[in-house]
């Protein structure tokens, strides 16, 4: 299995190879036998590579530890479910991941655009093989996930305690298909800019992989917040880690094109400044991965240092000189077509939303390297921390909720003062009634970055109802349908603009939890015995009893020690019990004590919360192991003098020795210590996300062809319209 599937990476990077040479030489002489050619290796390569991570990740299952990967990647005690996603766990199974993605989504747009876009397909085709054999080179030459354990162990390391969660599982996927499926628009506009095709055609073709690698970071950047607030045990969701910050960073450009491309769709403007942004989210996008593997930032989600560092380096360097080059030499291409015509028009709102996303990119990027950057001025490295990142995110992320809620009420080329007035005459009067409310029933105003983005994403929340409400108004008119057909009618003709509208109110929302539980958020940490209490955040803390038990593996075998509390949290008559535990899992080291190896490895939190609508009560706690621990080194003094037991007697012995030092912590319970938050409108967080999400699912869905044959008739008489002077589009 382990030759096999090192031969099927070797013959993928050969076929990836070819395939780059076919199609360049395709493009070049116009060779369409050599341009479907190099469309066919990109199938070879992505089939070849389906199988190999077919192989591995029958061997995760089957638990052969024949495999080094899976010797220290996973165990026997390790969950089916975590077993079949472990292969991502590791540096070498996540790369398989990745070229795996990558050419799943190559193969599809290459051949969706097998019969249009015909000069820039080949080119886009030669960028997507090319990085799919730098990745393979790297499984075959760097990090092969198909090396031989030597001696083949009896059991396995096991996965990372800290990824025993959904979240996580699911994250790394999310993070990759983003990843992934922003390189589509990247190579599309490399063979634009090659080919000199720099219309729209590219655009459209790209599009929706777009909007779905838009959709699947943020979903990614979402699953992985809400892996570290519940596993984590610090209760934040967020804290400006490095690597974090890499897929924001792509996130963010991302959202830029999305935007100005309608622009150029729509006007022919704005052709530099598209090509740039994608060129720079395809670099921002490999830049996140290399972060993740090239151990230069200390980050809990790294992978830690590797030989992969300068390979990378050495890729990104070339991706931005090649970016630069193509640019500057097609810069008498890519001349607008047209103006802005007025400051107020929808081009300049898109446009300044786009600088206030670039500045936030700038700004992170800025702190996220800041640390090398200081190294190498001064020679020592100094980093900046979440305050910092407060600092000047907060008042850009609050321009950018403004323009969010704007964009919409602005026409294109240009707007009346008399109809913007009319427009956000309703969006403004429930910001003011936002603010009284905030000002009059609570504290809010001692925190005025927080509540003017409450009143914003009224505004922007407000301007996305009466949109859609004058829409349906109109549709209801005309056809005399009832509000849910209308509405259905409505969306179902206009997919892009109010899946659109959607995603910004559930950005508004989403930043409305960000905003509440970082300014009103009380935390504490208190040292409790069993029947004492603290007061947080208006509630009392009662520490009820302690809690603990063996977690035994469906083989039968012990996986970890939990020790925990059960929590009792009260606010006048409304009472909940929260349960809280720390799980200790055994270390790996073979120097360990047959006992105390039970504490000496990782251990994770699993935190007691009770989540509401209007604030979560969240609660983790730290027991005291001193005197465990202390009778855990006296019983491996007794194992070590029992080495003739056999092995059945002995695992027997063990499982009854820790059953009852599990019984004495019960029984005679030490002071713990417990971390207890009360956060106000988390849940709004999860709540707004899962309405961007909903709102890319719409945009996403395709849209019949006979409304796509009224839309381009649409789109012919704008630009038509927009031609005549003094005529709005």
């Amino acid at each position: 299995m382990l030759l096999a599937g090192r031969a099927l990476l070797i013959l993928a990077l050969a076929t990836a190879l070819y395939g780059v040479v076919a199609s360049l030489y395709g493009a070049r002489t116009g060779r369409g036998a050599w341009i479907a050619s190099g469309r066919r290796a990109m199938y070879a390569t992505t089939l070849t590579v389906a199988v190999a991570f077919l192989l591995l990740e029958s061997a995760f299952l089957r638990s052969d530890f024949s495999s080094e990967l899976v010797a220290t990647h996973s165990s026997t005690t390790t969950p089916a479910f975590y077993r079949a996603t472990s292969i991502w766990s590791s540096q070498e199974g996540s790369l398989l991941l990745w070229v795996l993605l990558l050419g799943t989504w190559s193969s599809i747009v290459l051949f969706l655009s097998r019969k249009r876009a015909r000069r820039i397909a080949p080119y886009a085709a030669a960028v997507l093989l090319g990085l799919a054999a730098f990745f393979c080179g790297l499984l075959v030459f760097l990090e092969t996930p198909f090396a031989r354990a030597s001696p083949v162990p009896a059991e396995g390391l096991g996965l990372s305690p800290l990824l025993r969660h959904p979240s996580m599982m699911f994250h790394p996927p999310m993070l990759y298909s983003g990843y992934t499926l922003f390189t589509i628009p990247f190579a599309f506009a490399v063979g634009a800019l090659a080919s000199r095709s720099v219309g729209v055609e590219w655009i459209r073709t790209t599009r929706p992989f777009a909007l779905a690698a838009w959709l699947c970071l943020g979903i990614g950047i979402v699953l992985g917040a809400r892996w570290s607030y519940l596993e984590l045990g610090w209760g934040g969701y967020y804290a400006w880690d490095g690597v974090e910050n890499a897929s924001l960073m792509p996130w963010l450009i991302g959202t830029a094109f999305i935007h100005s491309l309608m622009i150029q769709e729509r006007r022919g403007m704005l052709k530099t400044w598209n090509a740039s942004l994608i060129l720079a989210t395809g670099i921002l996008a490999i830049l996140g991965t290399f972060l993740v593997r090239s151990g230069i930032l200390s980050s809990i989600h790294a992978f830690g240092a590797s030989t992969l560092g300068t390979a990378f380096l050495c890729l990104i360097v070339v991706m931005i000189a090649g970016s630069v080059a193509l640019v500057i030499s097609r810069r008498a291409d890519l001349r607008s077509e047209h103006r802005i015509d007025s400051l107020l028009s929808r081009e300049a709102v898109f446009l300044l939303n786009n600088l206030v996303l670039v500045a936030l990119c700038f700004v992170i990027f800025w702190g996220t390297f800041f640390p090398l950057i200081s190294e190498a001025v001064t020679g020592e490295r100094a980093s900046v921390g979440p305050p910092w990142f407060g600092r000047y995110v907060a008042p850009l992320a609050l321009v950018l909720v403004l323009l969010t809620g704007l964009g919409p009420v602005f026409a294109w080329r240009r707007t009346s003062l008399a109809s913007l007035k009319r427009s956000l005459r309703i969006p403004a009067a429930a910001a003011a009634v936002t603010f009284v409310v905030l000002a009059v029933a609570t504290d809010a105003t001692h925190r005025p970055a927080a509540l003017a983005m409450f009143c914003l994403a009224a505004f922007v929340v407000a301007v996305v109802v009466q949109e859609l409400w004058r829409a349906v108004a109109v549709r209801r008119t005309m056809s005399k349908d009832s509000v849910p057909r209308a509405v259905a009618a409505v969306v179902g003709r206009n997919r892009h603009r109010y899946g659109g509208y959607l995603v910004h109110a559930g950005v508004a929302v989403l930043l409305v939890g960000v905003a509440a539980s970082s300014a009103f958020q009380k935390a504490a940490d208190v040292q409790l015995r069993p029947g004492e209490s603290a007061r947080v955040g208006g509630y009392e803390v009662t520490y009820v009893r302690p809690t603990g038990r063996i977690a035994v593996a469906s083989n039968g075998r012990l996986e970890r020690i939990d020790l925990g509390a059960q929590v009792r949290a009260r606010r006048g008559d409304s009472t909940t019990l929260l349960d809280t535990e720390r799980s200790f899992f055994p270390s790996s080291n073979p120097n360990a004590g047959t006992v105390s190896r039970y504490f000496d490895g990782e251990s994770t939190s699993e935190v007691g919360l009770r989540a509401g609508l209007r604030r979560d009560v969240w609660t983790a706690v730290s027991p005291d192991t001193t005197r465990l621990r202390a009778i855990a080194r006296r019983g491996d003094r007794v194992f070590a003098g029992a080495t003739t037991l056999p092995r059945e007697e002995r695992e027997a012995a063990l499982g009854e020795a820790l059953r009852r030092m599990v019984a004495s912590h019960r029984a005679d319970p030490r002071p713990a210590t417990f971390r207890v938050l009360v956060s106000p409108l988390v849940t709004w967080i999860w709540v707004g996300a899962l309405i961007v999400l909903a709102g890319g699912l719409i945009a996403l869905w395709p849209v019949p062809s006979r409304a796509l044959t009224r839309a381009a008739i649409r789109g012919r008489l704008a630009s038509h319209r927009a031609e005549q002077p003094g005529v709005a589009a």
